[in-house]
């Protein structure tokens, strides 16, 4: 609750740290800014949380700091310890502990109001504050549930196939629509004293079940959109905790958050060609039995070398490495690089074509190749580079499938049909590296670009294989 008597410094102080927050999400908007907008993230934060806790009440400040020092070394170790492959995963958890956090707060507000400021001139909730709770715990206990599964299917604890319930759509439709009327009718609900309104505990309910049901239909290669929507959910969690709070700092940070991660839901969407309503709707459209599950034909298909690659790529004129899941798996971003400079040493022009939904979470593999120090001029997205595939001399395909699959393009069948791929059918040679001809792509599709006369497989892991090539190209 905020101090009866605010200085005016306060409010500036929350300015700034808004101010801090939107310049953070414009440094991350380019790989080449974003280590300046973290530093801009975390200073608005610095602000923020310092002039919350200097101008609220707070019952015990010393439990606060041993909290904050105990939060803030688990992050740390965890960010220290966290490798690049997990980093999907650790942003759905994180999502999940932003949605707890509303939960807790919306039902620590009910069961004592009057700690919070909420409470009326007849002794009972105000009509406005039950509005806000019920939104806010629905929305944290919705991106709660959703991202416990969105980290069980990027962590392989579920499949990661859409699991389609029978009448899914009328459940969804259904529970949304009960969550809506309970929240007015608990909004408008008579006089009861704190924490004895049931149906605050049935929208809670109702909305954990709600996330897990939203999230299980949708299939792997829609899940970078998964992150970056449960990045919005949690975002609009935050502000909802902001309004139970009265705390201006987390209303407006929770909306930059929750809009922005929106936008770039949509954005995400588009280019992979989805409707941005089914997938937030909870795999609308999706066809029972997409995705995967179906026996890997037996075609003829030519297998290659570090050394024929070596050879080849010498002598070639340009070359454009797409890289996906499999080399951030095998951690193959910092050798992948010295085979490029290698390439240049020699004459050979080489460029990195990025896919918006490689990896698991949008800007996956911008991560990985700015942590291998890949000049930024090098790097390119998908509507930049695919035009050059047809002058291209070799595509080098480093642990990337769905995002290579002219089945996105012909097969209406296909889950996923319709999302934009690279046209590295267009090369004249491609090297396409992956641990074996069983894997079929996160989506579970089988790939045409495995069978083509102009590729060779270079089956190993993505880090050996690329450190013989080296070794090839320096002899």
């Amino acid at each position: 609750m905020e101090a009866h008597s605010v200085s005016p410094w306060v409010a500036v102080a929350y300015l700034i740290a808004g101010v801090c927050f939107i310049l953070a999400l414009r440094g991350l908007s380019s790989p080449a800014t974003s280590r300046r907008g973290n530093r801009y993230g975390m200073l608005g934060m610095g602000i923020a949380v310092v002039t919350t806790l200097v101008t609220h009440e707070i019952a015990s400040l010393p439990e606060i700091l041993v909290a904050i020092a105990i939060g803030g070394g688990v992050g740390f170790v965890m960010a220290r310890r966290i490798q690049m492959t997990a980093m999907p995963q650790l942003v759905a958890a994180f999502h999940s502990l932003v949605g707890l956090a509303a939960v807790l707060v919306a039902v620590a507000a009910f069961l004592n109001p009057e700690a919070f400021g909420i409470l009326g001139a007849d002794g009972n909730i105000m009509p406005v504050s039950r509005l806000e709770m019920a939104l806010g715990v629905a929305i944290g206990a919705i991106t709660f549930s959703g991202s416990v599964i969105a980290f069980a299917k990027l962590n392989g604890n579920m499949s990661g196939s859409p699991i389609l319930l029978p009448a899914r759509h009328v459940i969804n439709l259904g529970t949304l629509g009960a969550i809506l009327v309970l929240t007015a009718l608990f909004a408008h609900s008579g006089a009861a004293g704190p924490g004895e309104n049931p149906l605050f505990w049935i929208i809670v309910g109702l909305a954990f079940a709600i996330g897990f049901l939203l999230i299980i239909p949708i299939g792997g290669a829609d899940m970078p959109v998964v992150v970056s929507m449960l990045n919005s959910y949690s975002g609009w969690a935050a502000a909802a905790m902001g309004f139970t709070l009265h705390n201006t700092a987390m209303i407006v940070t929770g909306a930059l958050v929750g809009s922005s991660g929106a936008i770039l839901s949509y954005i995400m969407c588009k280019a992979m060609n989805r409707s941005f309503l089914s997938v937030i709707a909870g795999g609308f459209g999706a066809e029972a039995g997409a995705g995967g599950g179906e026996t890997q034909e037996q075609r003829p298909w030519k297998r290659g070398s570090a050394e024929d690659a070596a050879f080849l790529m010498k002598e070639a004129e340009n070359v454009i490495i797409i890289p996906g899941y499999g080399m951030a798996v095998a951690q193959a971003q910092h050798v992948l690089r010295e085979m490029a400079d290698q390439l240049k040493k020699h004459g050979v022009g080489v460029k990195y074509a990025i896919h918006p939904v490689a990896g698991r979470m949008p800007g996956h593999m911008n991560v990985l190749l700015a942590e291998a120090n890949v000049p930024y001029d090098e790097v390119f997205e998908l509507e930049d580079i695919n035009g050059e595939f047809a002058q291209c001399d070799v595509a080098f395909i480093i642990g990337a499938n769905d995002v290579v699959n002219p089945a996105a393009k012909t097969d209406k069948t296909s889950p996923i049909y319709g999302m934009p791929v690279f046209d590295v059918d267009k090369a004249k040679t491609i090297f396409f590296i992956k641990r074996s001809m069983g894997g079929q792509g996160y989506a579970g599709v089988d790939n045409d670009v495995f069978y083509m006369d102009q590729t060779m497989m270079l089956l190993a892991d993505a880090k050996k294989m690329v450190e013989d090539i080296n070794k090839a190209l320096a002899e």
